[in-house]
């Protein structure tokens, strides 16, 4: 393998409910940050979609940053085939020779990847935080991939010196989507599919949608996050956040203790959220909760204890015990809340 055939950054954009996910946008926001980061390079952001689409939608993938779009259509491929899509993106890969190539880490990128992976005899670091181009030579494209391990308790960072295209899925929520822009200019490559290409020994037979009734905090535009601190008092929390239209997050630490719900964790091994405002309340700060979470725009954290590393990222911090302070900011949201307009 010449390694110095393959250029460019790939990114596969998800189809949902006719629409892009927003997870593909996230992708080529940080595939075009990291090509400016890089100008010798000279690399281009290439998006890749299959299904069915309409075309106008299209547009959107370029006006979120990409300079080029690769689009497989075909009405047979609207539903997911693992087998099918894995031999088209090989296809692509064989034909165009990507240098990186980024998937959302969804449950259908999940699945796509490791076998696309293995189809290109190349590595893939699933579930990267942290995407960053070899420091210090501002001609390399080998890229540093940093990920959680040991349940979030470590990072490590991957390299794959040696195969390409050098793959990664990437966590939902890390990344930011590009600022839109209509008069970037693109190109749309339409490819056509080979009839042969559309068969495959597992038939998909019917397709069963379940609404998700549960919380999606990632969704949030407040969020009031509990940890260790706050103990079995969550309830606290809940009547804060209904006075506030807000959710309920927590740390690892009352999740783990069968205080908290899973699907509400925030950090490293659970949700990555951006509200617009993030209160911890007696959560200490460690790395895999920040990681989570510190992109929030104004953070409010309420601590007992003054060193608490949550207050260096805090926009505004409270020492105190949140227990006692909530109950407070309830009272006087709802005082606010019966003054005269």
């Amino acid at each position: 393998m010449n390694i110095n055939e393959y250029k460019d950054i790939y990114v596969f954009c998800e189809i949902t409910n006719d629409n892009f996910n927003i997870s593909g946008l996230e992708l080529l926001g940080e595939a075009r940050r990291l090509i400016e980061s890089r100008p010798k390079l000279g690399y281009k952001v290439i998006a890749v979609v299959i299904g069915d689409i309409e075309n106008d939608k299209l547009d959107n993938l370029g006006h979120h940053g990409a300079d080029k779009i690769i689009y497989v259509k075909s009405p047979k491929l609207a539903v997911y085939n693992t087998n099918i899509y894995t031999s088209l993106i090989d296809d692509i890969i064989n034909e165009y020779k990507p240098d990186i190539f980024l998937i959302p880490g969804t449950v259908l990128g999940r699945d796509l990847a490791p076998r696309v992976a293995a189809r290109c005899d190349t590595g893939l670091t699933a579930d990267a935080t942290l995407l960053e181009f070899e420091p210090e030579k501002d001609d390399s494209s080998l890229l540093y991939v940093t990920r959680p391990a040991f349940g979030g308790n470590l990072f490590g960072t991957i390299v794959n010196e040696t195969k390409r295209p050098q793959m990664t899925t990437i966590r939902p929520g890390v990344m930011d989507v590009m600022k839109l822009d209509k008069s970037r200019d693109f190109e749309i490559i339409k490819r056509d599919v080979d009839e042969s290409k559309l068969t495959d020994d597992i038939k998909i037979l019917e397709v069963s949608t379940k609404d998700f009734k549960g919380i999606d905090i990632s969704k949030a535009d407040i969020i009031i996050a509990g940890g260790r601190g706050v103990g079995d008092n969550f309830d606290v929390l809940k009547e804060c956040a209904d006075l506030l239209d807000a959710e309920v997050g927590a740390s690892r630490a009352p999740v783990d203790e069968g205080l908290a719900d899973k699907n509400i964790q925030v950090g490293q091994t659970g949700k990555t959220v951006k509200p617009r405002v993030y209160i911890a309340c007696g959560i200490s700060g460690a790395v895999q909760h920040l990681a989570g979470m510190e992109k929030s725009d104004y953070i409010i954290a309420i601590n007992k204890d003054k060193n608490a590393p949550i207050f260096g990222v805090a926009n505004l911090g409270i020492v105190g015990d949140a227990v006692e302070i909530l109950p407070l900011l309830s009272e006087e949201i709802i005082r606010y809340k019966r003054k005269p307009e």
